[in-house]
């Protein structure tokens, strides 16, 4: 698979900060690809480097070397202005604290970053199961149905790339299915998904499992 075919490539990154004088590496000779229509899972415990890994996949944090590009860009050598764009435009994130605005109704939360219109807004909640919750406000949700409207935001724009910082840690398993089944739909349907996680239920739901802590066998599973 070539730049040119894949969504996403990820060439021998490399991530380290220094702790008291000392380099320590998060990760080392990280090297994938995710191709339109894949549900990638990236897994390790807790402290792996998972969060970091999608935040620089997703143009947020430079990485210490390597290379990410995402769409035929290099996106660590483009001007902020237009990787800001890209990311706007092309990626939709699912964060890990949610970051819902709790003075806005849930139609308005979509709608933040997104620029999509409220009817959209409302057929992805009432998709989510919270149709009838449109006009209420992130305090007044159980935090699985706030976990499903930060959902409806990250893919109602239609990205190109949906990253899902374990969208699943909190949730019971009722709710954690309902996202993981969600988000396979919408890499069935064309778009991709790059997905970090500890649980080992997201195997049966991925194409492709990266084990973060034992990136020199990388053990990417074809399912």
């Amino acid at each position: 698979m070539d730049k040119q075919s894949s969504l996403l490539v990820v060439n021998d990154l490399e991530h380290m900060f220094s702790n008291r004088g000392q380099n320590v590496h998060v990760f080392e000779k990280c090297s994938f690809e995710v191709a339109p229509s894949q549900f990638v899972a990236v897994q390790g415990s807790s402290g792996s480097g998972k969060t970091t890994l999608l935040l620089a996949c997703g143009g947020m944090l430079a990485p210490s070397s390597g290379e990410i590009h995402f769409q035929g860009n290099d996106l660590f050598k483009l001007p902020l202005a237009r990787r800001t764009r890209i990311r706007s435009a092309s990626i939709g994130y699912l964060f890990q604290t949610l970051e819902l605005v709790p003075y806005l109704d849930l139609t308005s939360n979509v709608k933040v970053g997104t620029g999509v219109s409220s009817i959209v807004a409302n057929q992805w909640l009432d998709r989510l199961g919270l149709g009838d919750r449109s006009r209420s406000y992130p305090g007044e949700l159980s935090h699985g149905q706030r976990q499903r409207v930060a959902l409806a935001r990250a893919i109602a724009h239609e990205p190109a790339l949906v990253i899902a910082d374990e969208p699943t840690g909190n949730l019971d398993s009722r709710n954690s299915e309902m996202v993981f089944g969600v988000l396979k739909e919408y890499a069935q349907e064309g778009g991709a998904v790059l997905m970090a996680t500890h649980e080992p239920q997201p195997a049966t739901f991925a194409d492709f499992v990266i084990d973060i802590e034992n990136l020199d066998l990388l053990k990417a599973r074809n399912r």
